[in-house]
């Protein structure tokens, strides 16, 4: 089991966040969202983002470390998604409240939420 993040998962791609935002669908599991599109143009199975708004967080130090968790969440439970989808996806993942949660927390809702994610695609 692969449980790296490499460069070729990373969503950069303006285009890519385009297009996830103007018509991608979500998926939500407070505090977690999950902004998801079908990518036919790439290669990359799966391109993963992350996001924390500003909004919530105002120090960067605050944001950039809910960005390294939510990070680590989907390097540990990718396996879920890699096993259970057959397209290719470009995946937008938010954090989305000002409450701070613990890691433990963040974590047991990051595989709820990729589980609604499966069963929402399965459709």
């Amino acid at each position: 089991m692969d449980f790296s993040y490499p460069k070729n998962e990373k969503l950069k791609s303006k285009t890519t966040i385009d297009l996830l935002f103007s018509e991608g669908k979500s998926v939500s599991k407070y505090p977690l969202r999950l902004v998801y599109v079908e990518n036919p143009s790439d290669t990359e199975f799966l391109k993963f983002g992350v996001s924390v708004s500003k909004k919530y967080f105002k120090k960067a130090v605050d944001r950039n470390y809910y960005k390294r968790v939510l990070r680590e969440c989907y390097r540990l439970n990718k396996s879920l998604l890699l096993e259970n989808i057959e397209k290719n996806y470009a995946i937008m993942f938010f954090y989305q409240t000002k409450d701070r949660l613990p890691y433990s927390e963040i974590h047991q809702k990051t595989i709820l939420l990729f589980e609604k994610f499966i069963a929402e695609i399965k459709k």
